[in-house]
């Protein structure tokens, strides 16, 4: 079990892995309030990109995030997501891959869900990156400071707010 500050780095060694970002975040919230805020539409909203309006938990089904394109990573700013499998508050696992078909993005989002104490430890995986394409590492560095910083404190902020 990592014991990381607020802000999701684990502490059990160095990050080397340029295949995968991995973020490990306690939030004072049970497991079921957290699951509520992965899956559900209405709460998905307050702290996803647009689109996650239109996320439905079953596995195959399909829809599409939106953000800002990135050139430097060849982000087109579209994310066409697939849901892959869950298993009710512990696992959501999602494909996400660039709607660019020039964009060679296609990764595996996968959120798991441990109670810990009162509150939940939530690591996420997000794995599927190119470590020899340099948009692909450009892409790896700005989505895990992301992740670690801004996509946890949102989804801390709706946790908050249900």
């Amino acid at each position: 079990m990592s014991t990381e500050p607020a802000g999701g780095r684990p502490s059990d060694g160095p990050d080397d892995d340029l295949t995968v970002v991995r973020v490990d975040q306690f939030f004072p919230h049970p497991p079921a309030k957290v699951w509520r805020a992965l899956t559900e539409p209405e709460l998905l909203v307050q702290w996803q990109m647009h689109g996650s309006e239109d996320f439905r938990l079953e596995i195959g089904h399909r829809y599409r995030l939106t953000s800002v394109p990135r050139p430097n990573t060849d982000f087109s700013g579209v994310v066409d997501v697939e849901v892959l499998a869950y298993d009710v508050e512990r696992m959501l696992s999602v494909r996400w891959a660039d709607a660019d078909p020039a964009n060679p993005a296609d990764w595996t989002i996968t959120w798991k869900l441990e109670q810990e104490g009162r509150g939940t430890r939530l690591f996420l995986v997000h794995e599927g990156f190119d470590p020899d394409d340099p948009a692909q590492l450009m892409a790896r560095t700005i989505m895990g400071g992301g992740w670690r910083t801004h996509v946890m404190r949102a989804l801390g902020q709706a946790l908050e707010r249900v």
